[in-house]
């Protein structure tokens, strides 16, 4: 009697585990009230290449303070995640104030490479969690039409300590056929998983499901030949090559001849430019200031990976992310995975089993894009749409990162 009593009062305060643990509610869950991002755009040809990010970010955050209806005066920090501009921290203030935000607004800008964005997203949750801050801003932008992606240069006594510390020079389109090599990634499976992509992101916008996840931008765009300038208003990712089949890209050449054949310009990531934002706060607060809950962040982590095999990033740090959470994939109802190349996309589906009508529904960054400090948040507004499309509760996003690593997040959508 006695054990079967003490049996029942350690079930009431044992700490909940699984999918328990993460949809329950409390009021120091870190939240997120609003989650939106401008079109995708060509770099070089599209609609926001001569729109330089601090004139994209005025834009973004203007909409997410109009849909947000937040109080300019409560968000603490915001933090960019951005790649290749080195002043992106001056541009993103210098848009923070002429959105409306206070001068008590502070502002950083975070680089993890491709996972920028969720990076911006971990750092300013962790400094909720923490107490530092009560509402933060995370916004992921890149222009990459405009801030260009210079090759670093490494010291050659550094270099020759260690192949892993060469390796991270190599580029990415070497490190995808590395991939492809080593774990048998053909460039059939390639441009069929590419063609899907095409597919999925074709039949999303013509659906009309991109309308609720994406802010329109009003910019100027020169015209190459006249130098013309004339002002346009953005509303579509403009990369999407409709009627793309698995016949037409097995048409196009390799790009990357001099390491292999497998990896072309219809089975990779597009350069692009284009920006996100995510607003966060604790639940507490949400509740208190009456702002409306999309979803709860879980957390986030990271792992590294061989910097030559840099993309299969996700293969590691889904399973360690799904672990400290004592989640099972089966669990999960929505998989945004980057399309860095379609060689890594293909390994990662297959090392960690999933099942692919789960994964990326929208077409990832083959079809879409991938402005590299703007994809890990670009990919949880998407998620999160589409999770409240299908109403379906848990996200896990996660990139591949240059030098070789993977980053993932944890999301439940509060809105089903």
């Amino acid at each position: 009697m006695a054990q079967e009593r003490l049996s029942s009062i350690l079930s009431h305060i044992r700490t909940p585990s699984g999918l328990t643990a993460i949809t329950a509610k409390n009021p120091d869950d870190i939240v997120i009230t609003y989650a939106a991002r401008t079109p995708l755009t060509k770099a070089g040809k599209g609609g926001l290449k001569d729109t330089p990010i601090d004139a994209l970010l005025l834009q973004l955050f203007k909409h997410t303070l109009s849909g947000s209806n937040i109080d300019p005066s409560l968000v603490e920090d915001i933090c960019c995640g951005n790649v290749n501009d080195g002043f992106a921290p001056y541009k993103a203030r210098v848009a923070a104030l002429a959105a409306g935000f206070p001068n008590t607004t502070a502002v950083s800008s975070a680089n993890r490479f491709c996972s920028s964005g969720l990076l911006a997203v971990q750092q300013i949750a962790n400094q909720i969690a923490c107490g530092s801050i009560e509402v933060g801003l995370a916004v992921g932008a890149e222009s990459m039409s405009l801030s260009g992606n210079s090759v670093p240069e490494f010291n050659d006594g550094v270099l020759a300590v260690s192949q892993e510390a060469r390796d991270c020079g190599q580029s990415m389109g070497q490190t995808s056929e590395n991939v492809g090599k080593d774990f048998g990634i053909t460039r059939e499976m390639q441009d069929r998983y590419a063609a899907e992509s095409f597919k999925r992101a074709e039949h999303a916008q013509k659906s009309g499901w991109f309308d609720n996840e994406v802010v329109p931008i009003k910019t100027t765009v020169k015209n190459p030949k006249t130098g013309e300038t004339v002002e346009v208003t953005v509303t579509k990712d403009d990369g999407l090559r409709y009627g793309t089949t698995f016949e037409s890209l097995s048409k196009i050449r390799p790009a990357f001849t001099q390491w292999g054949d497998r990896s072309t310009g219809g089975n990779s990531s597009q350069v692009t430019d284009g920006a996100a934002s995510v607003l966060l706060m604790k639940r507490s607060t949400a509740e208190r200031i009456g702002q409306t809950i999309m979803a709860k962040f879980c957390g986030a982590t990271v792992q590294g990976v061989a910097p030559r095999i840099m993309g299969i990033g996700p293969s590691v740090a889904i399973p360690k992310l799904l672990g400290k959470f004592k989640l099972s994939n089966e669990e999960v109802d929505l998989f945004e995975i980057n399309e860095a190349f379609a060689s890594m996309a293909v390994y990662c589906i297959r090392e960690l089993g999933l099942d692919a009508e789960k994964v990326n529904p929208r077409g990832g960054a083959i079809a879409l894009g991938h402005p590299l400090g703007a994809t890990g948040a670009r990919q949880i507004v998407t998620g999160l749409a589409e999770a409240r499309r299908q109403k379906k509760k848990i996200l896990v996003t996660s990139m591949c990162i240059g030098t070789g690593q993977g980053m993932a997040g944890l999301f439940v959508n509060e809105q089903v």
